[in-house]
């Protein structure tokens, strides 16, 4: 049994055929936290829409997290843009799990970090509306290779491995995508005076480091299998859980070579008042 202070999970999208199911069953069989983090995406809403998808791996999720809670365990349930219709509840607490629009967390060396999904983003570094389209059915088309390839590997007798997310590090605009992103979210959390921005929702687990900040994404459990972690002095990691478990990334000491080389890039639609409602009081 692995024990850490805090974890960090989103976009398990349960109720679609891509989540990965049986590695989070173990990854919360295997792991005991103080305060555990859903950060969005957790039931995907608007994938059941289509077709309802919800095996018995998946309910198994759903009672697992429910007995987490029951155990002691601290549950804190950021809702997404998949399971937006769960923001109705926020301020409320269901089944011992407390459902907010946002949270700020506190490590244990100190350091204060807004949590949320991260669709609020999207606005920020939007693309235009046919890339969005062309990208939206790619990536499905990603996913199902996704799951026909790694079936394949399965009976080979070979570990998980992600050949949607290996194709998206290679694309230009996908790179581009996550870097504004990520300069939008560390950005507001700076500028509302925190230390740093923990969230999901774009498929893609990592750090990114300023001088005055800490940038974190948990990834997912469609692609990636990763979770964030907090160790019992703050130190933050990046875990990725398949057959063969292991430590991705240790948040770095260093800010990222974009923050000491020339001027810093700026993210031109942060206006006053989207800072302000992003860093706004949690309910």
């Amino acid at each position: 049994m692995y024990k850490y202070r805090s974890v960090f999970i989103s976009d398990v999208h349960l109720g679609s055929a891509d989540c990965q199911a049986e590695y989070l069953l173990d990854f919360l069989a295997t792991v005991e936290c103080d305060t555990l983090y859903l950060v969005g995406d957790i039931i995907d809403l608007i994938a059941m829409q289509r077709r309802v998808h919800f095996p018995e791996s998946h309910q198994a999720i759903v009672r697992r997290i429910m007995d987490i809670a029951a155990g002691g365990t601290r549950v804190i349930y950021v809702p997404g843009n998949h399971d937006e219709f769960m923001r109705h509840f926020c301020g409320q607490t269901l089944s011992g799990i407390e459902l907010r629009q946002k949270a700020i967390h506190t490590t244990a060396d100190g350091r204060r970090f807004v949590v949320c999904h991260g669709d609020q983003f999207d606005q920020v570094v939007r693309c235009s509306p046919l890339m969005l389209l062309v990208g939206d059915r790619a990536h499905g088309l990603l996913l199902r290779l996704n799951r026909w390839f790694n079936a394949w590997r399965r009976l080979r007798k070979k570990p998980y491995w992600s050949l949607a997310a290996w194709v998206k590090t290679r694309i230009g605009k996908a790179r581009s995508f996550i870097r504004r992103f990520e300069m939008a979210a560390l950005t507001v959390a700076e500028r509302g005076h925190y230390d740093g921005f923990i969230c999901g929702h774009i498929h893609s687990a990592g750090f990114l480091r300023s001088h005055e900040g800490l940038y974190c994404n948990d990834g997912d459990w469609v692609e990636h299998c990763t979770a964030l972690v907090e160790q019992a002095n703050g130190c933050l990691e990046i875990l990725h859980w398949s057959e063969e478990p292991r430590l991705v990334e240790r948040e770095p000491e260093m800010p990222a070579p974009e923050f000491v080389r020339g001027p810093r890039p700026v993210i031109d639609a942060l206006t006053p008042a989207f800072i302000e409602q992003v860093n706004a009081e949690p309910k």
